[in-house]
């Protein structure tokens, strides 16, 4: 098998199908790739719904597959290995593919032999019209949303690669030990796709963009608020503050001390958007959640401080010998 597609769902019975239908029209061999649908432990019909679909086009490799333990890395590494592609693209339960999407991610491979991973980009679709703030000011990773004007870069730096449209060569995936956590039963543990690019970076692969891999990311009127953005920051401090410690294993001492001074980073950010508000400056909107990212910095670092469990749980490194 050539590519193995991955897809993590959860609570996605509107969405998904979508997302599987856009994949199934692709402009690729079907021998030569295969789906692997991975229900991370849904409440709602997703399971119902891509059965049905499977039984539907009997005429495709596509596996079902329940992830019980819940965390999309739990997800996305079992799926991974069950896997049998040469390739393994990840991508969302609410994503809808362009049909050359594939096949242009292999030409980056093609290309150089060095490349370990590789994406395109990301589009919106919007599901209603987003606020003009948004538009100025989000279509970017926040909403993870990738689209630089360069065509096709090879490079030793990470390219903007999120993990609903990522592209990895299957022995670099288990060499770098697969997804680190993130979202882990309600609680934001790590740095997901972004700690998998920095291990892929530190094996001296390179990373790959092509222009003309093109997916389309729904946006739903959900994402279209500060509430939504406020937590998009404040797990963005989560993810950080994780990065960090592994990086750094700082002490408790010098912990407590940075806690003093994302106190006033988040002070400041918070008193900043009151006055860009004031004065009907949209960029407000960024300045506040900002300060939700240096909360949720500072509560994360206290956590460390206080919970030795926590601290072991952050260091932890097989995460892939678990799926």
């Amino acid at each position: 098998m050539l590519v193995s597609i991955i897809i993590p769902a959860y609570n996605r019975e509107r969405l998904i199908i979508q997302t599987l239908e856009s994949l199934v029209n692709i402009d690729f061999p079907t021998q030569d790739f295969e789906m692997i649908i991975v229900d991370n432990n849904s409440k709602d019909n997703t399971a119902g719904v891509v059965k049905d679909f499977i039984e539907t086009n009997k005429g495709f490799n596509i596996t079902y597959l329940l992830e019980e333990r819940q965390g999309v890395h739990f997800a996305r590494n079992a799926a991974a290995k069950k896997s049998t592609g040469k390739y393994l693209y990840f991508t969302d339960d609410d994503m809808i593919a362009d049909k050359a999407i594939i096949k242009e991610l292999l030409y980056c491979f093609e290309f150089d032999e060095k490349v370990g991973n590789a994406t395109g980009i990301v589009l919106p679709k919007w599901e209603v019209t987003p606020p003009e703030w948004v538009l100025k000011h989000c279509t970017n990773y926040l909403l993870s949303l990738n689209n630089p004007t360069i065509d096709f870069v090879i490079d030793n730096k990470d390219c903007g690669i999120f993990s609903c449209h990522q592209m990895i060569r299957r022995d670099v995936f288990f060499l770098a030990g697969g997804f680190n956590p993130e979202n882990t039963e309600g609680k934001w543990i790590g740095d997901g796709e972004n700690g998998l690019n920095m291990k892929i970076k530190k094996l001296g692969f390179k990373f790959a963009l092509n222009r003309k891999s093109v997916i389309y990311h729904i946006i739903p009127k959900e994402r279209l608020t500060q509430d939504y953005l406020d937590k998009r920051m404040a797990n963005e401090g989560n993810c950080n503050s994780y990065t960090f410690y592994r990086a750094y294993r700082p002490s408790k001492k010098r912990l407590l001390y940075g806690m003093i001074g994302k106190f006033f980073s988040m002070i400041k950010f918070y008193i900043k958007s009151l006055w860009l508000k004031a004065k009907g400056i949209d960029y407000w909107h960024i300045r506040r959640a900002k300060s939700f990212y240096w909360l949720a910095r500072i509560k994360y670092d206290y956590k460390l401080c206080k919970d030795e469990n926590w601290r072991s749980l952050v260091l932890k490194s097989d995460w892939l010998d678990e799926a």
